[in-house]
């Protein structure tokens, strides 16, 4: 396993940042697997996986590239430069990509093959065509979703901070991706591979959040920081595409109302509901009262935070509007 040893105060001072291009490299990652976890997802594959196969098709030397980069155990490092904050621009962020020297980005990917490197990519024009494929990706099948993504994201670090309020760094960390857990002793494991332990006690510590992917993965800017890439939370990533609210459903309670009801098929704190709905914190505050009063969710305390679910009469009334809409009309 490959582990990391990490001093009380780098914990301490570790923090969850976002990141377009960590984003968009999850979206490139999904794309070249063609193979999506949510029903959101899978829609977004079939709408962008043929442009994409096309784009690639179109630029053999490049679809080499990120074939090789891929790698099954190992990501070419260059690919994947480590976040500074989470202000940063995608543009900004990209162009770290494209500044990597030829020669490092051609043994970064010599690792990640775990042989010689194809003499079709023993070239210096190597880091421009992987910025430049993020930026496809970024501007035809990321940018599009960032807004609503970008709350998503902003919601899973809300329920991270309650888990690590609740249960301290041991439990979130645990919870984080798979692979990732505390062993104690200052040691982080960061993944089920076997490579030399890092010290990197002193460094910046991020961990970033992406939607898109089912592992994650871990990044390094040796020897001032570090960061965890990790899978957004299940029901957050599935979002309102995989949460979708039923017309009957809407003109009865209306549409607001009935897709916070929909949502909280997984409990839910208000801060959560504002960040993936997009709603303000008072709209949201309403609807939940209005739910509240007709019994249709619950509520309960979690720590410091107010966790909202659906009551049973909410179940029967989400579930009989879902069956009505996909039964077959006569």
């Amino acid at each position: 396993m490959g582990w990391w040893q990490v001093n009380a105060d780098t914990l301490a001072g570790s923090r969850f940042v976002l990141s377009p291009l960590a984003e968009t490299f999850a979206s490139l990652k999904m794309l070249h697997a063609e193979a999506a976890s949510h029903p959101g997802e899978r829609a977004w594959l079939r709408a962008h996986l043929p442009p994409y196969k096309q784009h690639l098709a179109a630029d053999p030397v490049t679809a080499l590239l990120i074939r090789s980069g891929l790698g099954r155990d190992w990501i070419a490092d260059f690919l994947t430069p480590t976040p500074r904050d989470d202000r940063a621009a995608f543009e900004e962020e990209v162009e770290r990509v494209r500044a990597v020297s030829p020669r490092a980005a051609r043994e970064h990917l010599a690792l990640s093959l775990r042989g010689p490197l194809p003499a079709r990519l023993d070239r210096d024009d190597l880091p421009r065509r992987a910025a430049d494929l993020l930026t496809y990706v970024w501007e035809e099948a990321v940018r599009p979703y960032w807004a609503r993504r970008r709350r998503v994201l902003e919601a899973d670090v809300v329920a991270r901070t309650a888990q690590l309020s609740q249960g301290g760094w041991a439990a979130a960390l645990d919870a984080l991706r798979p692979g990732t857990r505390w062993l104690g002793d200052n040691r982080l494991q960061v993944n089920l591979h076997e490579y030399p332990p890092r010290e990197i006690s002193g460094a910046q510590l991020f961990f970033v959040p992406v939607t898109p992917q089912r592992i994650g993965w871990v990044s390094w800017e040796e020897p001032h920081r570090y960061a965890v890439i990790y899978p957004c939370a299940g029901a957050l990533a599935g979002g309102p595409d995989a949460a979708a609210v039923p017309a009957s459903l809407g003109a009865l309670l209306g549409t607001a109302r009935a897709g916070i009801l929909v949502l909280l098929e997984s409990p839910m704190s208000t801060s959560q509901l504002v960040a993936v709905t997009g709603q303000g914190l008072g709209s949201v505050g309403r609807h939940l009262k209005v739910l509240l009063d007709a019994r249709l969710v619950e509520r309960r305390r979690a720590g410091r935070s107010v966790l909202y679910f659906r009551a049973p009469a909410g179940e029967v009334l989400v579930k009989a509007q879902r069956e009505d809409r996909d039964s077959p009309t006569s």
